[in-house]
């Protein structure tokens, strides 16, 4: 079946959870679900984007958009992309980043930026090849608490 690239859904959740975990990000279906329709609900900008093929998600992307004061008009970013290990080098990351950045395009966004953490430098030339650039550092404290 061809790669479908489409709004994750509730029942996507099991798909969804080991690719997290492979970010670093370990979290059980019950709270992946909970956390799934809070986001979209509680942010306007936000979308998650899964690539499937046939029933099997190979992959997602988490996309925020933000506002900023030094901008003529929103900032997209995608906060979160990761790919089975089976479909990693069939085109899966590339053809979400498209869908990210068609979906910023639409929204008027004049810019794209890709966080990625220092543990996912695999990810780095991924992104390179796809035409992003390093702009600056990203800085981040843990507050005192932190919700699951």
């Amino acid at each position: 079946m061809p790669l479908v690239i489409r709004d994750a859904q509730q029942e996507d959740v099991e798909g969804l959870a080991p690719l997290l975990a492979a970010l670093g990000y370990p979290v059980d279906g019950t709270t992946l679900a909970v956390r799934l329709s809070s986001l979209v609900a509680s942010d306007p900008t936000a979308r998650i984007l899964v690539a499937v093929d046939g029933m099997a998600i190979l992959g997602f992307v988490t996309l925020h958009g933000t506002p900023t004061l030094h901008r003529p008009a929103m900032v997209g970013r995608i906060t979160a992309l990761s790919v089975t290990p089976e479909a990693r080098g069939r085109g899966v990351g590339r053809r979400l980043v498209e869908a990210a950045e068609a979906h910023f395009e639409a929204a008027g966004a004049v810019r794209l930026e890709v966080t990625s953490g220092p543990t996912h430098e695999p990810a780095f030339a991924f992104y390179r090849r796809l035409g992003y650039d390093d702009q600056g550092l990203r800085f981040a404290k843990p507050l005192p608490r932190e919700i699951a």
